[in-house]
């Protein structure tokens, strides 16, 4: 911190997320960074299964790789962050480095957002709409639907960012939070904290309305295929969509239990446990789930790790 004028300025942060780890860190260090080795390699497997693979040039395998791929750098936004934290007696991050932190974390995760919204959408008109598939969903509009995911991401949250950067931290600089995040940084500034209830407002709203997007295409996708004469006919078509119901409800599920409990307050553990929800342990699971649930995606990736051996 910096002293002027008897006034405190907050030119950094500490984290208090992992209060108990001063002995026997390396208990926590060693399994999260062997959790984040395989988060890195298993999401770049299924990235480059899909596209070394000409059999998967499909929209399906398409927002598949490209999720994978936003995998690798929302990990990467908090992890090596929190490895160097639990080794550290200096458990801080510099003001720049928070917002930098806040920005790439909730963009990416806002990207991956709407991704899965894309690609229920996508499903849905796959199999409600098999016929007219081919023409609605073509390859430029996958590439398109796929970079303005991307690009929407990012976008939206600068302006939040922005006003966050001119608010003036002059007290505590503990977050309570094993990563920089709006609540938990928004309650040590120096102003009025009724923005902290509009930031939830808007939140909830933006999660709200891509859990109700997703779920309602999947309530009629279900309602499709339970309509299906065959039983091989229905295995398929829950096969290619189990996969991405489950990413949806790991990622949503967490994510309403830390943004939609508005002035509810966890214990400190109980929120860091949600924490490690969302930012480590969907992302562990996600290409376990894309690669064991697609058969096609197996062989995909057979033949990469084939090609890697020769």
């Amino acid at each position: 911190m910096m002293i002027s004028n008897q006034t405190f300025t907050v030119t950094e942060f500490l984290f208090s997320g992992f209060p108990q780890l001063e002995e026997g860190s390396l208990l926590f260090f060693i399994p999260l960074l062997i959790i984040y080795i395989f988060i890195v390699i298993g999401n770049l497997i299924v990235f480059f299964a899909v596209r070394m693979d000409i059999h998967l040039h499909k929209p399906m395998y398409n927002f598949i790789s490209i999720f994978s791929f936003l995998e690798i750098w929302y990990t990467t936004a908090t992890i090596p962050k929190m490895l160097s934290n639990l080794i550290s007696k200096q458990k801080t991050i510099s003001m720049t480095g928070c917002l930098l932190q806040m920005y790439f974390f909730h963009s990416l995760g806002n990207s991956e957002g709407i991704l899965l919204t894309t690609m229920a959408i996508d499903r849905y008109v796959a199999i409600c709409n098999p016929l007219r598939y081919p023409t609605i969903m073509t390859p430029q509009l996958c590439a398109q639907l796929s970079a303005g995911s991307c690009v929407f991401g990012f976008l939206v949250l600068l302006p939040e960012i922005a006003w966050i950067s001119t608010l003036p931290f002059c007290g505590p600089n503990q977050i309570h939070q094993i990563f920089c995040d709006f609540e938990p940084v928004l309650c040590l500034a120096c102003t009025d904290t009724s923005m902290i209830l509009i930031e939830d407002v808007v939140h909830a709203v933006a999660i709200i309305f891509s859990v109700l997007v997703i779920a309602l295409s999947y309530i009629r996708i279900i309602t499709v295929i339970l309509r299906i004469p065959s039983v091989e006919g229905r295995q398929k078509a829950f096969s290619t969509c189990a996969a991405h119901l489950g990413v949806f409800l790991m990622l949503y599920g967490s994510v309403s239990f830390m943004y939609l409990r508005f002035s509810a307050t966890f214990p400190p553990i109980l929120d860091t446990a949600i924490a490690l929800m969302f930012a480590v342990l969907t992302p562990f699971f996600n290409p376990i789930i894309y690669s064991l649930r697609n058969k096609d995606m197996k062989i995909a990736i057979k033949k990469l790790l084939c090609h890697m051996k020769m």
